[in-house]
């Protein structure tokens, strides 16, 4: 038996119609945001539009701040432009973590020794030796990595 796939919230489903009731307003009110840019419905081969779940809150929202909070449609569509540049930025920081977060622990787990001969070469040696003295000089310097605290 096959398995059925349920629609997400970015499936386009419903007809102008549907959306229009869904969202609480006329459907010519869907086409003008649709020229405006406020919401892009996706299309079918012969032009119909198709809404998805997220397009009918997009709507909502876009009713809400005209209505409700006064805004014109270019301060909506600004307003828009902004929320979706902030969740990629909220969505590149958090890939900036894993990324950080990552070499950190690569960090930790490879750490190694080095030690500098006397023409200034700078060489790693393998885990468990210890650089051998040259000359008078006893020094040791310990290096480790900055650490988030």
């Amino acid at each position: 038996m096959a398995a059925t796939r349920q629609p997400d919230d970015d499936t386009p489903v419903f007809v102008i119609s549907v959306a229009a009731e869904l969202a609480g307003m006329h459907a010519q009110t869907l086409r003008q945001y649709d020229r405006l840019g406020l919401v892009t419905p996706k299309r079918t081969r012969g032009g119909g539009r198709r809404y998805s779940p997220r397009d009918v809150d997009r709507l909502r929202e876009v009713q809400r701040l005209s209505q409700e909070e006064g805004v014109s449609l270019a301060g909506v569509q600004r307003i828009m432009q902004l929320e979706h540049q902030v969740e990629a930025l909220q969505q590149r920081v958090a890939e900036l973590h894993e990324q950080n977060r990552s070499l950190e622990e690569a960090l930790v787990s490879e750490s190694r020794v080095f030690a500098v001969s006397r023409s200034g070469d700078v060489t790693p040696l393998p885990r468990g030796t210890r650089p051998r003295p040259t000359g008078t000089s006893r020094a040791l310097v310990l290096w480790r990595p900055h650490r988030r605290r």
